[in-house]
């Protein structure tokens, strides 16, 4: 059976706090989840503003594959307001528990069917699909929820959706919920929030139960803890259940992920299913051996399936197998005596309590192969000035290739003064500084900072360290040893 997605990415996940897309990020990210194959997408909500109605209405001039929802409540403005957006359908959210009827709306059970009749007829007449959400629906009377919805049908709803609003389902009463519903004249859809990090595992038993769609944002985004995972459901469903297909291309997962959590600043966690750095990273030397011989043995999935590659960690756990394979990536092949004394040397470090970089690996590695490598970048001088009333602007002087460069730059800090003064020359223009971590080694104003960055040129990614008791100083030795790295490789 094919499941249907709706993405709410532009809508719900927007809600999430400190997160608000331009109307160019949103036009960026719909033409993506369109690219992927996603059915349905919530563009946004319409009766919010008049840059969100533009927004929406730059995604509607499209002409997606998708069909473009906005959020609406069963009232004529915000169905007016939708209708100006062009949009195909929209998501009319009626509340259905006794906590929502009678607290928040301060009205009846019949008064709401009567809202939601009327705004369906509305919606129908001026030619929009209708999805009828049951907000809190998780928290409603059965009987009553039933009603809500097979008036909803009468009046000529499309398809009818469950809202678990503060996600309190479980797998089990998630599966017993849709399973009660499977049997109305209409597709149903499960939109889930993941206050107790449930939200794949309840939309994956409402698909068992008898769901045919499922809300979800990329990530997880939303409102506290999030909405249903995007990447986890789909790749779940790909799977876990044979018997039922999306129809998203899962090997854009990765892509679509790296651009929402840009373009909205959400980080994602390391260790996050499918999309997290380290979902497919491995340093125990007992996996990354098995790995070697054998993905599966350690992998429940190719991490080419996602659009992932798979990494080796370097570390105290890893064990020569791994390392090797490391090794190699970087254009170094060794005996067994040189691996030996590379991966006892690394540990050594590790123990220490060092976070052991691939520049530490290439030195290490140096000094073992008795190699030393010419930096093609060195730098010369670094000037910052900086003040409570004064731009931040930093100059430096630097060596490339035996050519001496002058450069300035501005930023927001003296630290991003320096490092912008130094990308925005053109030997540094396709390289992205894509992390930047900060430690205090020592304590005291006068404490050794530790700085290790990330960098990434076209598919390849390597981490640096500076350290020293400047921040700044330390920032741009690491960001010039990345470089260096890059250039070299």
């Amino acid at each position: 059976m094919n499941i249907k997605v709706l993405d709410t990415t532009l809508r719900d996940g927007e809600q999430t706090p400190g997160v608000s897309l331009s109307p160019l990020e949103k036009l960026r990210i719909a033409t993506k989840l369109d690219e992927i194959g996603i059915d349905f997408i919530e563009a946004g909500s319409a009766i919010t503003s008049e840059g969100e109605r533009e927004s929406i209405k730059q995604i509607t001039k499209e002409d997606f594959n998708a069909e473009i929802l906005s959020f609406s409540r069963p009232l004529t403005i915000d169905i007016d307001y939708c209708l100006e957006c062009d949009v195909d359908a929209v998501n009319l959210v009626v509340p259905t528990s006794d906590l929502h009827i009678k607290d928040k709306l301060k009205t009846t059970k019949d008064n709401l069917i009567d809202l939601s009749n009327s705004a369906i007829d509305y919606c129908k007449d001026h030619g929009l699909t209708v999805e009828l959400s049951a907000e809190d629906a998780s928290r409603s009377d059965m009987e009553f929820l039933k009603s809500v919805f097979s008036n909803a049908i009468e009046h000529g709803a499309d398809r009818i959706c469950v809202c678990d609003t503060v996600g309190i389902l479980t797998p089990d009463s998630s599966f017993e919920l849709f399973n009660e519903l499977s049997d109305l004249n209409a597709p149903v859809s499960c939109h889930c929030h993941n206050d107790f990090g449930l939200a794949v595992a309840n939309t994956l038993s409402a698909i068992k139960g008898g769901a045919s769609e499922i809300h979800t944002t990329i990530n997880g985004i939303g409102e506290r803890a999030g909405n249903t995972s995007f990447e986890e459901c789909v790749v779940s469903i790909d799977r876990l259940l044979p018997d039922f297909s999306t129809n998203v291309k899962i090997n854009e997962i990765y892509d679509i992920s790296k651009l929402v959590a840009r373009s909205t600043g959400v980080y994602i966690q390391p260790n996050k299913a499918i999309v997290g750095e380290n979902a497919f990273a491995h340093e125990s030397g007992i996996h990354s051996d098995g790995i070697i011989k054998n993905s599966a043995t350690y992998e429940p999935m190719t991490p080419e399936l996602v659009g992932r590659k798979r990494k080796f960690i370097i570390g105290k756990h890893m064990g020569t197998h791994g390392l090797n394979n490391r090794l190699q990536e970087i254009g170094l092949n060794v005996n067994e005596s040189q691996l030996k004394q590379i991966c006892d040397d690394i540990k050594v470090l590790a123990d220490k309590g060092k976070t052991v970089t691939d520049v530490d690996l290439q030195v290490i590695a140096d000094n073992v192969l008795q190699i030393n490598h010419e930096d093609r970048i060195k730098l010369d001088e670094l000037t910052i000035v900086s003040g409570n009333k004064v731009m931040p602007t930093a100059s430096v002087k630097i060596t490339i290739d035996e050519e001496e460069i002058l450069n300035a730059g501005v930023g927001l800090g003296p630290v991003d003064a320096a490092i912008n003064a130094i990308k925005s020359l053109d030997e540094f223009k396709d390289i992205d500084l894509i992390e930047y971590h900060v430690d205090s080694i020592t304590g005291g104003t006068d404490a050794f900072i530790d700085v290790i960055i990330k960098l990434q040129k076209g598919d390849k990614v390597v981490s640096a360290r500076g350290t020293e008791a400047d921040i700044i100083n330390a920032s741009v030795k690491a960001y010039i040893a990345g470089v260096n790295r890059l250039l070299r490789d």
